[in-house]
C-alpha cells in the first residue's frame, strides 16, 4: 500500500441517519440507493426493484445505518434480498431481511461472517489487499459518521443464519417480472449477477466503471477472464442487456460495459 493518510473520526462530519442514503429513480420500477459516505472503497449501490407480488433488493450496504429505519419503503412489499457477493459493503444490512439469498459458494460467509473493519489498514488486510500499491486512502474508510460518538471499532457484520443458496439459472419471481441468476466468478468465488426480463443486468462487483478488483482474497483472474468472455457473447451484452446496474458507480449502457469487459481481457493474461 502506498500509504494511508491520517484522519481522526472526530474530524468527520456527522450526517443524520435520514440523510445517510441518496435515492434516485432510474426508470422501469428500479430505484438506486447510494451510500456515498462509505468513501472511495466502500460506497456501494443498493438496488430496489418493484414487483407486483413482492419486491427485489440487490445488496444491502454497510449496515452502518439501519435500512428499515431510514428507508422503510424497502420493506413494504415482502422483499427478497439478493446479495451479489459477501463483501461488507454489500451485505452489511442483510440481517434486516427475512428472505436473504446469495450464491451457494458464499452462503456460509453470510450465515457466519468473519471480522470486518472501517479502519482502512485493517480492512485492506482482511480483504487481502494490504500489499496492493494501488490503495492510498485515509485511515478511516468513512467520510462521515451517522451520529456523534459513533464507535468505528464496534462495527461488525451480523450473520443471517437463514440465508438461502443460489445457483446459476435460479429465478426470483416478483409476480409481474422475473430475474435470473448468472454465476460470474472472478472478483469472488460466488459473485453473481441478476438479469431482469426488462434487460437490466444487476452486475454487483463483476463489472462497474473504475478499477476492477481481482487481487482480493478469493479472487481468481482466470475465472474473471472467463466471466468477461461470457459477458461479451452476443446474447448477453450484445442482445439481452439494455443497461447494466452495477455495485458501484453509474448505470452503464451496454457499449460501455462491453468496453470495460474487453479492457479487462486486454489488461490481463490468460
Amino acid at each position: 500500500m502506498r500509504g494511508v493518510t491520517h484522519r481522526e473520526p472526530d474530524d468527520l462530519p456527522v450526517v443524520a441517519p435520514d440523510r445517510w442514503f441518496r435515492v434516485t429513480e432510474v426508470g422501469d420500477g428500479v430505484t438506486l440507493v447510494e451510500e456515498p459516505h462509505g468513501g472511495e472503497l466502500l460506497a456501494a449501490n443498493i438496488w430496489h426493484v418493484r414487483g407486483r407480488d413482492r419486491d427485489l433488493v440487490v445488496d444491502s450496504g454497510l449496515g452502518v445505518v439501519a435500512l428499515r429505519e431510514s428507508l422503510p419503503w424497502l420493506f413494504e412489499n415482502d422483499p427478497v434480498l439478493v446479495l451479489s457477493h459477501a463483501h461488507l459493503d454489500h451485505m452489511g444490512g442483510a440481517h434486516e431481511f427475512a428472505d436473504c439469498r446469495v450464491h451457494a459458494a458464499e452462503v456460509d460467509e453470510v450465515r457466519r461472517p468473519g471480522p470486518a473493519s472501517l479502519r482502512t489498514a485493517t480492512l485492506l488486510d482482511l480483504l487481502g489487499l494490504a500489499d496492493d500499491p494501488a490503495w492510498a486512502l485515509p485511515d478511516v474508510a468513512l467520510t462521515a459518521l451517522p451520529h456523534a460518538g459513533f464507535d468505528l471499532d464496534a462495527y461488525g457484520l451480523r450473520g443471517v443464519p437463514a440465508a438461502r443458496p443460489l445457483e446459476e439459472g435460479d429465478v426470483v419471481d416478483l409476480g409481474d417480472r422475473t430475474v435470473t441468476v448468472l454465476s460470474l466468478p472472478g472478483h469472488t468465488p460466488g459473485s453473481l449477477a441478476l438479469l431482469d426480463g426488462s434487460g437490466a443486468l444487476f452486475s454487483g462487483d463483476v463489472l462497474y466503471e473504475g478499477g476492477l478488483i481481482d487481487s482480493c482474497h478469493g479472487a481468481d483472474v482466470a475465472a474473471y477472464r472467463r466471466t468477461m468472455e461470457r459477458l461479451l457473447r452476443p446474447d448477453l451484452l450484445g442482445r439481452d442487456v439494455t443497461r447494466v446496474l452495477p455495485g458501484h458507480g453509474r448505470v452503464l449502457p451496454p457499449a460501455d460495459a462491453r468496453e470495460i469487459a474487453a479492457g479487462y481481457l486486454a489488461s490481463t493474461r490468460p
